[in-house]
């Protein structure tokens, strides 16, 4: 099993998560981040880390949003084969306009 970015993330870059992944999956690309599922240990250090509730673990991911499965599993593979978008470090946030932080 793996993690998954959902929606709430999208266009609301916060990467708390990042800083305590202990095996660096996470990719990002203009608009969100992506969990590898390949690299992906299912530690959960990351979903108490984000401030928008963007992170489920694959079995409990909203129906809703149950595309963004797969859509982690092929950006974070085409961003790792581009050689770009691997993120290992916190950045400051990115809040575009449809940015629903919570709280």
């Amino acid at each position: 099993m793996t993690h998954t970015v959902c929606q709430p993330c999208y266009d609301c870059k916060y990467t708390d998560c990042v800083a305590v992944c202990p095996v660096e999956c996470f990719y990002q690309d203009e608009k969100m981040l992506y969990i590898d599922p390949v690299d992906c240990i299912d530690c959960e250090a990351c979903v108490p880390e984000c401030p928008v509730e963007a992170i489920f673990a694959e079995a409990n991911v909203p129906s809703q949003w149950a595309s963004f499965t797969a859509l982690n599993a092929e950006r974070s593979a085409a961003l790792k084969e581009s050689g770009t978008g691997h993120i290992t470090e916190k950045q400051d946030p990115q809040e575009g306009p449809e940015c629903q932080k919570k709280g």
